[in-house]
């Protein structure tokens, strides 16, 4: 009987991620292990859990704690998606570098607002991780906790456990090119790799012929162009359409943001690179996602029983039932992308089977695209080493070397603008020396 859990349970994840386990096929019993530090949201989720359980005819048992230990011993999967103070420093991580003109479009992954996280996230992670090695030393790590790169680095910087990390950019980003450019999914040949919302579509063909030419040519016209304009905009310049979300992919590198003029000319709306769109919106995305589990565990509102796209489940499957799978998984570079640091985190396919999740070697990625990368990979670095290290000087050089911060302020204001942050994030953040 397999056990797995899911630390921070109360997030709108654990439906998607849920239903996909239990729709594997042959998959009838088991035990789904509930953690939240929440108790109010953690019982919503076990009865949103325990209706899925009910709905799909299946036998698994839904424990649920607020103290990890007790439920999570004996697990053969962790599943790791938690926030840490997320709602109580939104504010402050946005409105802060805004003063020094550092406009955030969401802001969780780097900049200001990504260090921060990592600040918050990873010595609860460390903390939770301490109790895996105890208790479930066996488990395999499914990491879905942005900064994801952070987050999959210090675990392992910190143990001996084995991880991945897991996006669904990719899965994304390469329906979005079918879409684009007009072609069937199944006949869309491609080949990605660089780290987590920075992975480049280094091949993209059909029948044997490069489809880069046409979307090109079609990124010429102001109407396609304005659908996804910050990855447009660089694939005409830097060769490659990139994994993630124009407005993410605006704040990891140092040209579209430092300017409101660029701002104006190259993002859109919401995710395409709005000023301030997950600031301003979270709190009211949380409330509607509360509001529809509650409405799902009284059955007011339908629950979908549908497969995701999420990997989870699919790493779940090919390994529990020695079914290979391939994957695009987060893990140790070991030379897997020849010109990016081998002591890194990076995006690429994996095999998937009853030994684990494998990597594939990638080789190397254009020298220009590798920089782009590596000048990230080194901002989480020092952010994750700042907190094992407790260095307050290494989180203050990780924001000193933000492409975003960097390209808007000088050092001075950037170490003013960390003073300001670290003493209004004081309350949920580490002491460093």
């Amino acid at each position: 009987m397999v056990k797995l859990s899911i630390i921070g349970a109360g997030s709108f994840f654990t439906e998607k991620l849920v239903i996909d386990i239990l729709n594997i096929e042959g998959l009838d019993d088991g035990e789904i292990a509930l953690v939240d530090v929440d108790a109010k949201r953690l019982e919503m989720a076990r009865k949103l859990t325990e209706r899925a359980v009910q709905l799909m005819g299946k036998r698994f048992k839904v424990t649920a704690s607020v103290n990890r230990r007790e439920v999570i011993s004996g697990s053969r999967f962790v599943i790791n998606q938690i926030e840490v103070a997320g709602l109580r420093t939104v504010r402050n991580e946005f409105e802060i570098p805004l003063k020094y003109g550092v406009k955030q479009c969401i802001g969780d992954t780097m900049g200001p607002g990504g260090l921060f996280k990592i600040l918050r996230t990873v010595p609860a992670w460390l903390d939770i991780l301490k109790d895996i090695e105890e208790l479930c030393p066996e488990a395999l790590i499914l990491n879905y906790t942005n900064p994801m790169s952070a987050v999959t680095l210090s675990t392992v910087k910190a143990a001996n456990i084995p991880v991945v990390g897991l996006c669904h950019s990719i899965q994304h980003t390469s329906r979005q090119l079918a879409d684009y450019l007009e072609v069937p999914y199944e006949e869309l040949k491609w080949r990605a790799g660089g780290i987590n919302h920075m992975s480049w579509f280094v091949e993209l063909s059909r029948d044997g012929r490069d489809l880069y030419p046409e979307l090109k040519e079609r990124a010429e016209k102001p109407e396609f162009l304005a659908k996804d304009p910050v990855r447009l905009d660089f694939m005409k310049y830097g060769g490659a359409f990139v994994s993630e979300s124009s407005g993410h992919f605006s704040e990891y590198l140092p040209y579209y943001r430092k300017r409101q003029e660029l701002i104006d000319r190259h993002c859109g709306e919401r995710y395409l690179g709005e000023t301030g769109f997950y600031a301003n919106n979270w709190p009211e995305w949380r409330r509607k996602s509360d509001e529809a589990i509650f409405n799902k565990v009284e059955g007011k509102e339908e629950m979908s029983l549908t497969s995701s796209h999420e990997y989870a489940a699919v790493i779940i499957e090919a390994i529990l039932k020695h079914e290979p799978k391939v994957i695009y998984g987060n893990v140790l570079n070991r030379s897997l992308i020849e010109n990016l640091p081998t002591d890194g985190i990076v995006e690429v396919a994996c095999l998937v089977d009853r030994n684990g999740v494998q990597p594939a070697v990638f080789g190397r990625l254009p020298e220009h695209l590798a920089a782009l990368c590596r000048s990230n990979m080194a901002f989480f670095d020092l952010a994750v080493d700042a907190v094992l290290k407790n260095s307050r000087e290494m989180a203050y050089h990780a924001l000193l070397i933000d492409p975003l911060t960097a390209a808007v302020c000088s050092p001075f204001e950037i170490k003013s603008m960390f003073d300001e942050l670290y003493e209004a994030d004081k309350p949920y953040i580490p002491n460093l020396k």
